[in-house]
């Protein structure tokens, strides 16, 4: 009996460590306190799930373009309160290019202010809210987009690489947005450079390969062997100021003819 009611208190003070209560031998309450708990685990696991969904894709994609592509269209989908998302690209002393956008509405709509994109250079994420930078006369707020959030994709000293959303809503974007922004360009930003590598390493197997036919073109056409034919290629691509890899092409594809 004793050792019975003892493992009872002993169970009691162990159900009592998580939060629960004991009621009967068979039935046990959740404390309501941890039910806020429950929700933010439950959220956080869904968000884990979309983002990983989201890496997937990404890193599915072939070539940059198609990788930035990907991007804005699921910024759409993933970053609160967004409708419309774009890619934008600027050299110093440049115009803004569009690279890649969710939808024709913001292929052009660029930011609301060169202060706004200034201040990208050195900071990761800039957001305008309730349109306040354009005063109601800007080029997007005559597009009917009031909040505008831009996220940096990559940056060097001459040219910039934003992620931009953008909502009709001018209290679009809070900083559970601007959060996860950033968790979902570092995975845009680590496939961007992993397809990036990818296409240097194929062009670099392509560009072989075709200086490789070349050279067996000169050494058949000259009589030569293999390192003066290579030496001939190097030598007409710098008295032509052509690329050795063009100079190739063209070599191969008159022999082809």
């Amino acid at each position: 009996m004793l050792l019975s009611f003892a493992r009872s208190r002993e169970c009691a003070a162990e159900l009592s460590k998580h939060g629960l209560e004991a009621v009967s031998s068979e039935r046990f309450v959740v404390a309501s306190s941890d039910f806020s708990d429950v929700a933010r685990i439950a959220a956080e696991l869904g968000l884990a799930e979309a983002l990983t969904v989201a890496a997937r894709e990404l890193h599915e994609t072939a070539t940059p373009d198609a990788t930035l592509r990907a991007a804005a269209e699921l910024a759409v989908k993933l970053l609160p309160g967004a409708e419309h998302a774009g890619v934008l690209e600027m050299e110093r002393g440049e115009h803004l290019r569009a690279v890649a956008w969710s939808d024709e509405l913001v292929r052009d709509a660029g930011a609301p202010s060169l202060t706004h994109w200034e201040e990208l250079w050195t900071s990761p994420v800039v957001r305008t809210a309730h349109g306040t930078e354009d005063d109601g006369r800007g080029p997007l707020s005559g597009l009917g987009l009031r909040s505008v959030l831009s996220l940096r994709l990559r940056a060097d000293k001459r040219r910039l690489t934003v992620l931009t959303a953008y909502s009709r809503d001018p209290h679009a974007f809070d900083e559970s947005a601007t959060r996860l922004g950033r968790l979902f360009t570092t995975h845009v930003s680590l496939a961007l450079k992993s397809v990036t590598v990818r296409e240097q390493l194929t062009e670099a197997m392509q560009t072989r390969d075709l200086i490789g036919q070349a050279t067996g073109v000169l050494m058949e056409r000259l009589d030569i062997d293999a390192g003066a034919a290579f030496e001939s290629l190097v030598r007409a691509s710098q008295r032509e100021n052509v690329k050795l890899r063009d100079l190739a092409r063209r070599i191969v594809g008159a022999s082809d003819n």
